[in-house]
């Protein structure tokens, strides 16, 4: 049995660890069966990136050690665009197509399962050529001055993630599944009444199924074509406990809420009731600037991922994430007021239910001319699903508004714009809308302007979103 080892400050600790050791053989080995690299003398006049051995303990989903974890990486940061590396892309699902196959398996009563992928960038095949420096430890003792010539992606690399995303996409269409066109990490299998979803987030999987045996022979053919583990029913992914109960299902970040309340040493803090206090926001150039920026942003950014369930903090965790590029005292000051009111809601989650698919809901609001530097507003919006919460977001407009009708437009045109986004979504998932779906905003003004084709001198600021609007209400 693999104890915890401390985590090694280098490769040569880790080395004469032999639990490290051991850790660091089978990456090496699992890589050289993989064929990722051939040793060949090093080209003059070529850039080669450095390897790197990244260490890390693998817990499971309720906290406990599982076992150590070491991965061979390359420098990607000394890579040159144009030479060793072209485009890029993440193959990350949005939350909100998440949240819509979640709510729709619900509602089907499928199955839903987690599917691991090991050493997922190690399946993509590299189309430039890399060369990198042997890795320390397990340089080849006839050639030590050679270098590895790069055939398979690897951590680290900038064109990895897209390699991978590549290569899967390329065999799953080989199996029936088509590429959707709203999100193009969701992979969707229908033929007769046999349907499938798939969801990639890099190499973590959603998948789930009309039936346990098209689920089981899809499965299959998957393991067939890569390392792939399964993880039974969803419970535990990206951070985010599922727990599933015959009322629908909880999605809780309770366990990365208590992380966030640790490395911002508020453990033995005291819960408030609200995210936010009654004072006016505050000003980007008002009170000292704060000593430790890296750490604010660290926690601002952390916060960001918490409100993936805690609409309740969206808006709260948008204002201290405006300042992110010069923190102060009293930015930090309202950061930690949201850790205080996390503190206190430790329990609250996002519940989905088994709904009904046929009805989209969204609404709107705005502040007019809240922000104190810009005089800009801020609009924020939540779309439900059936009864299920989908999307929200809270954001700070572009542009000034000159009343309070122009900053409710501009939240009204970014609803609509979500709404027609996930009425698409739908309709590729062959759960279409077929009802228009109702948005519901608290501004008489910009309510008329829907129907009132006359310009006015207000409206010429924002021609394009009345358009854009109008277009979609006409259209129903």
């Amino acid at each position: 049995m693999v104890t915890k080892s401390p985590l090694p400050h280098n490769p040569v600790t880790a080395l004469r660890d032999p639990n490290w050791k051991m850790a660091m053989d089978d990456k090496f080995d699992a890589l050289i069966k993989n064929k990722t690299w051939e040793l060949v003398p090093r080209p003059p006049n070529m850039n080669v990136i450095r390897s790197m051995w990244i260490f890390t303990h693998k817990e499971k989903s309720n906290g406990d050690f599982e076992r150590l974890k070491s991965r061979l990486v390359g420098d990607g940061k000394t890579q040159q665009v144009g030479i060793d590396c072209g485009e890029t892309f993440s193959p990350v699902v949005k939350p909100a197509t998440i949240r819509t196959v979640l709510s729709i398996s619900l509602s089907k009563k499928w199955p839903i399962h987690q599917l691991d992928v090991k050493n997922a960038f190690l399946h993509g095949e590299l189309k430039e050529t890399v060369y990198m420096h042997q890795p320390l430890g397990f340089r080849d003792l006839t050639h030590p001055d050679y270098v590895c010539l790069l055939r398979k992606s690897l951590y680290g690399l900038k064109q990895a993630p897209r390699a991978w995303y590549k290569r899967f996409a390329d065999y799953v269409s080989s199996l029936g599944f088509s590429n959707n066109r709203s999100d193009n990490s969701l992979f969707i299998y229908k033929k007769g009444s046999d349907m499938a979803y798939m969801l990639l987030y890099v190499d973590d999987i959603i998948f789930t199924a009309s039936s346990d045996s098209l689920r089981c022979s899809i499965m299959a053919l998957l393991a067939s074509e890569f390392a792939m583990k399964d993880l039974g029913p969803l419970n535990y992914l990206l951070g985010i406990r599922v727990t599933r109960h015959k009322d629908g299902m909880f999605l809780s970040q309770r366990m990365y809420a208590e992380e966030i309340i640790d490395r911002a040493g508020m453990s033995s803090c005291k819960g408030t009731s609200t995210p936010v206090d009654t004072k006016p926001k505050v000003s980007g150039s008002s009170g000292a600037p704060y000593d430790d920026p890296n750490h604010y942003r660290s926690l601002a950014g952390d916060l960001q991922y918490l409100s993936f369930t805690r609409l309740d903090i969206s808006c709260a965790v948008q204002q201290v994430c405006l300042h992110m590029h010069a923190p102060r005292q009293v930015h930090m000051h309202a950061l930690k007021r949201i850790i205080r009111y996390i503190q206190g809601t430790l329990d609250y989650c996002l519940h989905l239910y088994p709904s009904s698919v046929t009805d989209l809901l969204s609404y709107t609001d705005a502040d007019w001319g809240g922000c104190p530097d810009t005089r800009r507003s801020t609009f924020g919006y939540c779309v439900f699903l059936g009864d299920n919460l989908i999307s929200w977001s809270s954001k700070r407009q572009p542009t000034l508004s000159r009343s309070s009708a122009e900053a409710e437009y501009g939240g009204f045109a970014n609803v609509v714009s979500e709404s027609c986004w996930l009425r698409n979504l739908l309709l590729e998932l062959h759960c279409p809308i077929h009802k228009a779906t109702m948005v519901y905003c608290d501004n008489v003004s910009a309510i008329y302007l829907l129907g009132n084709p006359v310009q006015h001198q207000r409206t010429k600021y924002i021609d394009m979103d009345i358009h854009f609007v109008r277009d979609k209400v006409a259209r129903g």
